[in-house]
């Protein structure tokens, strides 16, 4: 059985119903899963796990919130190779491009970006993205 852990930041709530939602299709697809925040765990913690799922919307200019997430992110990057890694993160403006930054910035640290893409929800998820992103956590419970 596959261990997967969830790990998120959220502001408005709309992140922490996409972690639910991924984690319930992980454990339906009979993975042991963690689910936390960042200000929560550590770098290394999450470099143990089997694949782990990374949340954050989409702040500012489009960019991951910057006192907790970018901060981790950044000490994470120097962990992530060759581990695999599923992104996601919900948001209100622009077209997406904070993601495909972090999917970018991932693929260049060596880490295998489940999907090739992240999964993204505008703004409060409704039941179709929740269903993505259930369909999602059972992607990541078989990766």
């Amino acid at each position: 059985m596959s261990k997967v852990m969830v790990v998120f930041w959220t502001g408005s709530g709309n992140t922490l119903k996409m972690a639910e939602a991924i984690a319930a299709g992980a454990q339906a697809a009979g993975a042991e899963v963690e689910t936390t925040t960042f200000d929560q765990t550590t770098p290394e913690a999450v470099a143990a796990a089997d694949v782990v799922a990374l949340g954050c919307p989409a702040m500012g200019a489009e960019v991951l919130e910057e006192s907790i997430v970018e901060p981790f992110i950044c000490d994470y990057e120097g962990l992530c190779s060759g581990k695999k890694v599923g992104l996601f993160g919900s948001y209100g403006w622009g077209d997406g491009q904070w993601m495909r930054d972090w999917v970018d910035r991932m693929s260049a640290a060596g880490a295998n970006v489940i999907t090739g893409e992240g999964l993204m929800a505008n703004n409060e998820p409704d039941a179709d993205a929740l269903a993505e992103c259930e369909s999602f956590g059972q992607t990541l419970a078989k990766a």
